[in-house]
């Protein structure tokens, strides 16, 4: 396995002192992996500590083959299947800002300046979770404490992400905090929680620009 370390985050700890123990568990483990290897980064390839200034927290990588792509909630342009958690994410993002988004692939969002991060990196396929325990909760808190150093957006959803509110340091952050997208719980306070909008509001308070959420 082969995994290039994000250069704008090379100097967290983790890289050196945990990454390589997870490596060797996953060269260890007998169930194909999602996303691939050049995808595992790629929430921190596309945003650098600079740009962001958003951070959607969410559980762990899709477990099925084809739909992870490295980016938290995202999914291929051409994957053709279920969307579960993101078409909850759509649908609430039409009911908040009357925005219908169509397209799967969130980069656009990424180039904006929004970090999809998992609090998982990798999954073993057909098992939720199963990552979960692997070290990968070093690198979540790593990077939101080093993100805690100016005011940014923090959107915490699912219980799992919740529990890493504690690591965003400082005054004058907006933490949204709202149950997981996710159709086994979407209903239980996600929607209704109307994020996208509160965000581009505090942006905008900010003299900041706004997220175009929608398909660009």
């Amino acid at each position: 396995m082969a995994l290039t370390v994000p250069e704008a985050w090379a100097h967290l700890p983790f890289f050196a002192d945990t990454l390589p123990g997870i490596v060797t568990r996953l060269e260890a483990e007998t169930r194909p992996i999602y996303p691939p290897d050049q995808q595992v980064f790629r929430a921190l390839d596309l945003c650098s500590p600079d740009n962001t200034k958003v951070v959607i927290l969410g559980q762990d990588p899709y477990h099925t083959n084809g739909k992870a792509d490295g980016l938290a909630f995202s999914i291929p342009d051409d994957f053709g299947g279920r969307l579960d958690s993101l078409e909850n994410i759509f649908k609430e993002l039409h009911d908040d800002l009357d925005l219908t988004r169509t397209q799967t692939n969130l980069s656009d969002w990424a180039d904006q300046g929004v970090l999809l991060l998992n609090t998982a990196l990798t999954v073993p396929e057909g098992a939720a979770k199963g990552h979960a325990k692997l070290g990968w909760n070093r690198l979540t808190k790593e990077v939101l404490t080093a993100l805690s150093d100016r005011p940014r957006a923090f959107l915490l959803w699912g219980g799992p992400a919740q529990k890493y509110a504690r690591h965003i340091e400082g005054p004058d952050h907006l933490i949204l905090s709202s149950a997981h997208p996710s159709p086994l719980s979407a209903y239980r306070g996600f929607f209704g929680s109307r994020p996208f909008s509160q965000v581009n509001d505090w942006l905008k308070a900010r003299g900041e620009t706004q997220i175009n959420w929608t398909t660009p």
